[in-house]
């Protein structure tokens, strides 16, 4: 009997069916000493909507003008946050960045996209959450390290990362709005073109917008004339319609889009993706009462995902190698209500429920006798279901003192189908091993989140606090069964080019944070600000991996296991206005470093993919219509790696970005130049490249692009 799985699973789709035609409300208050939000009778504008949260110390949201420039640089959304403090990206494809948070990447950052968690659908994470939106369609975008609330959700260790596209727009009451924007760019290295556009059309009570977005790059090439880089090719494009009522203090909107990305290159990976189609209905719902804030939001989303090697690796065509088929089913809702006791006191409550059902199968290969004569089923009918409840208390006890104290509980189930391998060539006993085991888990989760923060003068404030988090392993973790050193080696997300195998018996990971911010500013005018934040973090249960054996080619056959492990570190930022007068404009410099180390307390190795001390040093100049910005970004030698994983060793670099942009009237003009010195580097978090691999037999780190000029216009109406 499995009742509890079952009749969770029933109930919440019942209610996700009920709640689907709401979508994305006005985010919720997270931190003490924020007002309720109440919706603007005229004119709702995301732009000028309060920011998603009133953060904690430990959070950062993204000016427009910080996205702006990332947005100069990359189509890649993930992209929005590589400055951020305590942020990294794992490499992947060009559209398809991992964020890490404090050393921590992928599933154990609670990544939400118009709050919606989208879990991958591939077997290498090529499809995470924020590839599915385009930077230009992000109003706001906020990373939270460290100490996080658990109204931010739960199912994950390190932080998250929350992006809101924007809010329908709406007229003056008894006007018509149209209005609109777009957007082109180019970039030199790869050949690079991209294009966005959106227009709307509203009274004071209905809105229609239209929203759309293109990007395409060939392969680009690395730095110091070393050629191009292969496999780092993309194409994608999205559209999306969204429909809002708005009316009073309430907001409800429907929006149905669809994003395709025909193919898209993984330089360390064995496979690229070869097509990826995800359609998807959002519905959101905000109201302001008497009694405090409702948001409901739900959401259903199919993706269609297919991998296999494309022409650069040395196919015939497109797709020529091993075809890998996945399809995903999403479907969710979340409610949550912010509740105002007293002027000093806030409550918060909220429940939700994500569903993930995923079939993985590897269609036969024809003339092939190892990969066929039937189809490979490595994940048959998986489901990972997620039902959570939360309760969070913001108390402000003097004007200088405040607390939140916050307890979560998730109820993870998972279950999948039998399975079956090619044929009688290869993975059969692994085949029946796994099929005679009982694949069903419901894990109990609890997560804990207490948090004080104390003005202690004008210019100087700290906050610190503990959280206990909690996360599932996903479906690979526990189901990928293949031992083959093929099969194997078509798991894993993290381009090491080693094969993994799932484990059964793993446990939920269980994180221990403690973390302490210190901030110094300005007590005028916000001239200048400093923030510090020490960390530590201790980890039960850690999914690591376990040596099963190793290949003749120096790789390795791993299995996921659970290990206890620990990161330290120290997040660092801060700015300082050096002049703001009419004659010279307004100039600022401003600064960011990051310290981590992860180490696996059983094998005492380093964890794998530790961003190296790394930093940016920016200097930003505004004089009326123009702005310039300069920057530095500065990484250390990585010298402590992942031993296990046989990770690679990078050299520290130094890299200069500049870029230039000046506004005239309704229109936007930006250049900038990125790599200025062509200076050859790795990626220290780029794993191997394995797809030059496959063509030279040299075997090196992911190399780093190579100078690149990058422009864009903007224009709107």
């Amino acid at each position: 009997m499995f009742v509890p799985y079952k009749g969770a699973r029933r109930s919440a789709r019942l209610f996700a069916l009920a709640v689907g035609t709401a979508l994305v409300s006005l985010p919720m208050i997270a931190h003490a000493g924020a007002p309720t939000v109440n919706l603007p009778e005229l004119d709702v504008d995301a732009q000028d909507a309060p920011s998603l949260m009133d953060n904690p110390s430990t959070g950062t949201t993204l000016s427009e003008g910080a996205m702006r420039q990332q947005r100069l640089q990359s189509p890649d959304a993930a992209h929005l946050f590589s400055k951020a403090p305590g942020v990294s990206l794992y490499s992947a494809g060009g559209i398809s960045s991992l964020p890490a948070i404090n050393g921590m990447a992928d599933d154990r950052v609670a990544t939400i996209v118009d709050g919606v968690r989208i879990e991958p659908a591939c077997p290498n994470h090529m499809n995470p959450a924020l590839s599915y939106v385009s930077p230009d369609m992000v109003s706001t975008a906020t990373a939270i390290a460290g100490i996080t609330p658990v109204s931010m959700g739960g199912d994950s260790l390190a932080g998250t990362i929350d992006v809101e596209r924007r809010d329908p727009k709406f007229a003056r009451r008894g006007k018509i709005l149209f209005t609109g924007w777009g957007r082109g760019a180019y970039h030199s290295n790869g050949g690079g073109w991209e294009g966005a556009a959106s227009t709307t059309v509203a009274n004071d009570l209905l809105s229609l917008n239209y929203s759309a977005s293109y990007a395409e790059r060939g392969d680009y090439h690395a730095g110091g004339g070393e050629g191009r880089v292969r496999s780092t090719l993309y194409k994608t494009y999205s559209h999306s319609v969204t429909a809002g009522l708005h009316k009073g203090g309430n907001l409800f909107a429907l929006t149905f889009g669809q994003t395709d990305t025909p193919y898209e290159g993984f330089a360390n990976q064995y496979m690229d993706m070869t097509n990826n189609r995800s359609t998807f209905v959002n519905g959101k719902y905000s109201g302001v009462f008497d009694w405090g804030q409702l948001d409901v939001r739900g959401y259903w989303q199919r993706i269609d995902h297919v991998m296999d090697m494309l022409g650069d690796r040395g196919g015939h065509s497109w797709n020529t190698g091993m075809p890998m088929n996945d399809k995903s089913r999403l479907a969710g809702y979340s409610v949550k209500a912010t509740i105002p006791l007293g002027t000093w006191n806030t409550l918060r409550v909220g429940s939700s429920f994500d569903h993930q059902g995923l079939n993985d199968w590897w269609p036969p290969l024809a003339g092939s006798m190892m990969m066929g004569p039937n189809t490979y089923h490595n994940i048959n009918d998986g489901v990972r279901d997620r039902l959570g409840h939360y309760i969070e208390w913001e108390a402000r006890w003097t004007p200088k003192f405040h607390t939140l104290l916050g307890f979560r509980n998730d109820l993870v189930m998972m279950n999948t189908g039998d399975v079956s391998p090619y044929g009688m060539m290869m993975d059969v006993g692994a085949a029946k091993a796994f099929n005679a085991q009982d694949h069903r888990h419901t894990d109990v989760n609890f997560d804990v989140t207490a948090l004080a923060h104390w003005d202690a003068t004008k210019s100087f404030s700290l906050e610190g606090g503990y959280a206990r988090k909690t996360r599932s392993p996903n479906l690979f973790e526990r189901y990928a069964w293949g031992r083959s050193a093929m099969a194997a080696s078509m798991i894993g997300w993290f381009g090491d080019g080693n094969g993994y195998v799932g484990n059964n018996n793993l446990s939920p990971e269980i994180a221990n944070t403690a973390s302490l911010t210190a901030e110094w500013r300005d007590p005028e005018g916000q001239r200048w600000d400093v923030k510090v934040q020490p960390y530590y973090t201790y980890v039960q249960h850690y999914v690591n991996v376990n040596v099963l054996s190793r290949y003749s080619s120096g790789f390795s056959l791993l299995q996921f296991a659970n290990h206890d492990a620990q990161m330290y570190g120290i997040n660092a930022s801060g700015s300082y206005q050096a002049w703001s007068a009419p004659k010279w404009g307004k100039g600022v410099f401003s600064t960011k470093i990051d310290w981590v180390r992860g180490q696996d307390l059983q094998t005492h190795s380093g964890l794998y993919h530790q961003i190296p001390t790394n930093g940016v040093v920016a200097f930003d100049e505004t004089y009326g219509n123009w702005t310039g910005h300069a920057e530095v970004e500065l990484v250390k030698r990585k010298s402590t790696v992942d031993v296990l994983r046989a990770e690679p060793r990078t050299p520290g670099y130094a890299l200069l970005n500049l870029s230039a942009a000046y506004n005239w009237k309704y229109a936007r003009f930006e250049l900038g130049l990125d790599n200025v010195f062509n200076q050859h580097a790795y990626l220290p978090l780029g794993g191997y490249s394995l797809a030059d691999y496959k063509m030279t037999g040299r075997l090196s780190p992911l190399e780093m692009m190579g100078r690149s000029v990058n422009a864009s216009i903007t224009a709107s109406f």
